[in-house]
């Protein structure tokens, strides 16, 4: 047990502190002060909150890890996207539903266009070769490959409504159930997560609990005031406050994860960490899109009418649903070549920045405006996994057995890269 383990747990607590602190006291700060401490306040609660997770599976059974755990470690990405979707319930006729879809697309999108490519770019610079996962990872694919096919439902009937929610929780709780049978292998905690393992067992259990409680608590007593000074500071500086939402959101969020995941791929374990990766989409892209028109109605107070989307939003749900068809396309040979993660980059960075550009310089781009952008980057990505699917067909046969190929576990320790 090294006990420089200690000073990483201590410093994310010091940094909750100060948003904490204005929350409890009430101190309105300018709104840019105000999302730069509550957003720090949010990443480090989500550094404590993932070492946590980490030393929890030392004490709970493999299926509870699953369903319990995996919820908690994606709270901080949660509590924002809901909080635009609880004000959207409130407030029908504001841009708050805008910003709830907004957050949830550039979470995903963030994922599989950066983080993925990034994991298979250490591997490749370090050791000249593609990330490879293990076998057991069609499960999350055949998942995944499920609620993107059932995503593409949304922009074609033009709604995001309840039972969509219940879609796309059932393939999300039957992800779990398949995946509580998983084989795994014992625990391995590394850096702060280590030391809380090493404690006595009462210890260990009263360390964890606290630091969820405090994380916990942390995130939610942040979410608002990050949010809402987000909103505050584009509104002050005249930035676009969706994009605001849309990529600053989640960086805060979703930090902590990507970090150690680098830090994996760094030392040579890229397929546990593009593995994690995976799983953290998997539970984005059906546990938290199908809360939202849960939340919504539960606030809004009626099942009767559906989240408040336009014409931009869906564009944005099928841009969404699209990448994460050609990550699946990829992703089916179980491994992440650097042609691939370049694709998915470049596509990235390619719908990311011509909207402004097409804005700035409507000439030069065929006279398309900054709305159709993202239909002719949906085709793209479509375009470039056809010739995929075309030629590989018997990986995504394979696919199928992700569903039923687990078997019942041998070993009590839950596998971490399993559920991220």
């Amino acid at each position: 047990m090294n006990p420089k383990n200690l000073l990483p747990i201590l410093m994310a607590a010091l940094v909750t502190l100060p948003g904490l602190s204005l929350r409890l006291t009430g101190v309105h700060l300018p709104c840019a002060a105000m999302a730069l401490l509550s957003g720090m306040a949010i990443l480090g609660a989500s550094c404590l909150l993932l070492w946590a997770c980490d030393a929890a599976q030392a004490d709970i059974s493999q299926a509870l890890a699953l369903a319990v755990v995996a919820l908690i470690a994606v709270l901080p990405e949660y509590a924002v996207d809901m909080y635009f979707t609880w004000q959207a319930g409130k407030f029908p006729d504001s841009d708050y539903a805008f910003y709830a879809i907004a957050n949830m697309t550039g979470a995903n999108r963030l994922l599989i266009g950066v983080a993925w490519g990034v994991i298979a770019f250490i591997c490749w610079v370090r050791f000249r070769r593609p990330v490879r996962i293990e076998k057991d990872r069609r499960t999350e694919l055949f998942f995944l490959g499920l609620a993107t096919l059932y995503a593409f439902v949304v922009p074609l009937k033009g709604s995001l409504v309840w039972y969509d929610g219940l879609v796309f929780l059932g393939i999300y709780a039957w992800y779990i159930v398949v995946s509580s049978r998983r084989p795994c292998g014992e625990l391995e905690a590394e850096g702060p997560a280590e030391l809380l393992v090493m404690l006595p067992k009462t210890k260990r259990r009263f360390a964890t609990s606290l630091l969820f409680l405090f994380s916990g608590l942390a995130i939610l007593a942040n979410a608002a005031p990050f949010c809402e000074g987000l909103i505050g500071t584009g509104k002050q500086f005249g930035l676009n406050q969706f994009l605001l939402v849309q990529w600053l959101a989640p960086v805060a969020s979703e930090a902590p994860e990507f970090i150690v995941a680098l830090v994996f791929a760094w030392r040579g374990q890229a397929g546990m960490a593009l593995g994690s990766l995976l799983s953290a989409k998997l539970n984005q892209w059906t546990l938290l899109v199908g809360m939202i028109p849960g939340v919504f109605a539960l606030s809004h107070g009626t099942l009767q009418h559906p989240l408040p989307m336009g014409s931009l939003q869906m564009h944005e749900i099928l841009l969404t649903a699209a990448q994460s068809f050609l990550a699946v396309a990829l992703l089916a040979s179980l491994r992440l070549t650097i042609g691939g993660a370049i694709l998915l980059f470049g596509l990235f960075i390619g719908q990311f920045i011509l909207p402004t550009l097409v804005t700035a310089n409507p000439q030069l781009f065929f006279g398309l405006s900054p709305e159709q952008i993202h239909p002719v980057f949906s085709t793209l990505y479509f375009a470039a996994a056809a010739p995929i699917f075309a030629h590989h067909p018997g990986r995504f046969l394979r696919l199928a057995d992700g569903y039923r190929a687990a078997a019942p576990p041998t070993v009590p320790a839950p596998n971490l890269a399993a559920i991220s």
